[in-house]
């Protein structure tokens, strides 16, 4: 049985005409390295989250246990660290009941509920300012609504009052995983894509996220097109444990399509060295064999990959294969040895091809 590890919607109408490199608005003058995007495991001045499940883009079904699972996922991150939730005004009252007095709303039009993507990507400068980098939300390549959703990351910055950075780059913050410390992780298949950034080329790119991410080394996994709304985000592949630590998926499933993306992406990462020139420690976590039958579909995301680091803790999705289950949650205590292990039941959320990183987006402190 082969659950794959993201294929969000390829549904739901289209939206905006992609950005692309000729339309986006143009960059703020800065020199390479004054900016600089820092580990998600550095403190946290809060999480954002987004209230944004709707009908019209989960569907009857989904709807209800989406909700709650999003709202869980809200409430135990609240235990570690504030959490910010944009919520549209007719359902303020649904997520307060839901996500309960811990959790601080604001109200703001959205489509959906990924403020991975939709949200900016916080950055501190040499003098000590914060940022966040507005990357042009484009629904993924046009394969979504998204005129309230390419709205958020200036609300979030201004919200946050920091200064918005803009750039003609057209990506999101699923796609990008940083150690800190000068390195980077991205997929080709999301950044490199003509649905996001039409004729733009790797060096381009490598340029301008170094500029704005302080990055030094940028490795370059291939991912996949065309199969999931995101084009292969990192963030479903390969993380950052710390620097020169990596925890990386794997599946199994000769008949997946993820099956050789998956070792070609472990072969990439066993080879390739951090900005220090230094080998990568690769671990690999394995997705479940099997998921509870309730929430059960073609889009199901069933991977451990997806996990989040707040404050003290980190928060990674179970899917009731106990082995599985268990052989996460022990590798996640032994890479984040000084923090709370938290699993979740988010097959709601992970019924719509998505996980909890995909629904967060920390501002660092």
């Amino acid at each position: 049985m082969h659950f794959p590890m993201t294929r969000r919607r390829l549904l739901h109408g289209m939206g905006l005409a992609p950005l692309g490199l000729a339309a986006a608005s143009s960059s703020i003058a800065a020199a390479p390295d004054t900016w600089h995007m820092p580990d998600e495991g550095d403190p946290h001045r809060a999480t954002w989250m987004s209230f944004g499940v709707s009908e019209r883009v989960w569907g009857r079904r989904l709807v209800k246990p989406a909700r709650e699972h999003l709202a869980s996922i809200a409430r135990t991150i609240a235990n570690f660290e504030p959490v910010h939730m944009l919520v549209r005004e007719q359902e303020y009252d649904l997520a307060a009941r839901l996500c309960g007095n811990r959790v601080t709303f604001e109200v703001q039009p959205v489509d959906d509920l990924w403020m991975r993507d939709t949200g900016p990507v916080f950055v501190r400068s040499s003098a000590g300012e914060w940022a966040g980098v507005d990357f042009n939300f484009n629904g993924w390549g046009n394969k979504q609504s998204h005129s309230r959703d390419a709205e958020v990351a200036a609300y979030v910055t201004d919200s946050a009052e920091v200064q918005r950075l803009t750039t003609r780059l057209v990506l999101e913050g699923g796609g990008i995983e940083v150690d800190g410390a000068g390195t980077a992780i991205i997929t080709e298949s999301c950044v490199l894509n003509a649905n996001r950034n039409p004729g733009l080329r790797k060096e381009a790119c490598e340029a301008e996220l170094k500029r704005l991410l302080g990055l030094r080394k940028i490795i370059w996994l291939p991912g996949i097109a065309g199969r999931d709304i995101t084009d292969g985000h990192t963030d479903f592949y390969a993380r950052f444990a710390a620097p020169g630590v990596v925890v990386a998926g794997l599946d199994d499933d000769p008949d997946s399509y993820d099956h050789a993306v998956t070792r070609r992406h472990l072969e990439i990462l066993k080879q390739a060295t951090d900005a220090r020139g230094q080998r990568l420690r690769v671990e690999v976590l394995r997705g479940p064999e099997t998921v509870r039958s309730t929430f059960e579909t073609d889009e199901f995301a069933a991977g451990y990959i997806n996990f989040y680091v707040c404050n003290g803790a980190v928060l990674a999705p179970q899917f009731g294969d106990a082995r599985a289950d268990g052989n996460a949650r022990a590798l996640l205590r032994e890479l984040f040895p000084r923090r709370e292990v938290v699993q979740l039941d988010i097959d709601g959320i992970a019924a719509g091809g998505g996980g909890i990183h995909c629904t967060t987006q920390q501002q660092p402190r």
